[in-house]
């Protein structure tokens, strides 16, 4: 009898986001792929998707399959805990998408959400750390 067990991660990512993302990670010259939220949308947070050179000192590094590399920084974290990356291609285009449990609404193409119990911290951790001058 033999068992085997995967490393748990905040976050779950599909075979075709990874294969999307190595895929892409070559022609960028990246390391790393960073997933993180902002506000803004229709449904008040957003996703957001890039690919990063650097890691901060606040992100969390998740090492998946193909030597992929995942940062989310602290502030998505709490939001994104939880979720599956995917990409798809349909009639709408090509994207990676985000399912997310912790989201109460999102708009009708799924780049934003709200989370109403994390919403007012997502505010007050934002105004403390960017301050303005």
């Amino acid at each position: 009898m033999s068992f085997s067990a995967q490393k748990a991660t905040p976050i779950e990512v599909s075979s075709e986001a990874l294969d999307k993302i190595v895929n892409l990670k070559t022609n960028e010259g990246a390391k790393f792929f960073r997933v993180y939220v902002t506000g803004g949308g229709c449904s008040g947070f957003q996703y957001g998707f890039k690919f990063d050179e650097y890691d901060e000192d606040e992100d969390t590094k998740l090492d998946f399959d193909q030597n992929v590399t995942i940062l989310l920084d602290e502030l998505s974290y709490p939001y994104i805990l939880g979720s599956k990356v995917d990409y798809v291609e349909n009639l709408m285009g090509a994207k990676f998408v985000i399912d997310n449990p912790n989201a109460k609404t999102t708009c009708g193409c799924g780049a934003s959400f709200s989370i109403w119990k994390l919403h007012l911290c997502w505010h007050r951790l934002n105004k403390q750390k960017h301050k303005p001058p």
